[in-house]
């Protein structure tokens, strides 16, 4: 091997290595947390979960996504039988901003992702806000990384596990939830 060939797969490799860190070093949303507890980590997998309903208005446009726990609860009519979702339901609400799209101009399609809300209902750990704990994480795509929603943000977000409560005691007879399970 000559010194020219070393010279080359020398710094090919060291190219390899340095591009490798970065790629390392993109924030893991998994890591990101609310203050008083409620992690990301909590919903891993929430991208693969059934979606239960959509949503929009003339800022964001959504998709109500459940755990297989969530998912078994609907199709057994609750919580519109009026009893109480069972703990270990997971729910996630993924915005993003709305967009035109470039193949059927009638319709509407997600386009930059906006943020990203969950609620699970454990009525041990969150036994004062109805059994529910809330979270929501801001997602900033000049970053590609996820952030606990704070009182400044529009809408402002509490940035506690009881963040979402206030807002869902409307449908307290829901057991806290406002997403209807349509018929499929």
């Amino acid at each position: 091997m000559n010194r020219k060939s070393v010279l080359t797969i020398g710094i090919v490799t060291v190219a390899f290595a340095l591009s490798g860190g970065l790629a390392i070093s993109a924030q893991d949303k998994y890591t990101v947390k609310v203050p008083g507890g409620l992690a990301f980590s909590e919903f891993k997998g929430y991208e693969g979960w059934q979606a239960i309903s959509l949503s929009r208005n003339d800022k964001v446009v959504a998709v109500i996504l459940g755990n297989p726990a969530m998912i078994d609860a609907y199709r057994a009519g609750i919580p519109a039988n009026g009893k109480p979702l069972p703990d270990g339901a997971k729910m996630a609400k993924v915005h993003w901003k709305p967009k035109q799209s470039q193949f059927f101009p009638d319709a509407t399609v997600p386009g930059t992702l906006v943020n990203v809300d969950f609620m699970v209902k454990d009525s041990k750990r969150f036994a004062d806000s109805g059994g529910w704990g809330y979270a929501e994480f801001e997602y900033d795509a000049a970053s590609d990384a996820f952030r606990p929603g704070t009182p400044e943000d529009k809408p402002p977000q509490g940035n506690d596990a009881k963040c979402g409560f206030a807002c869902h005691t409307v449908v307290k007879k829901q057991d806290y939830v406002f997403t209807e399970y349509p018929k499929r």
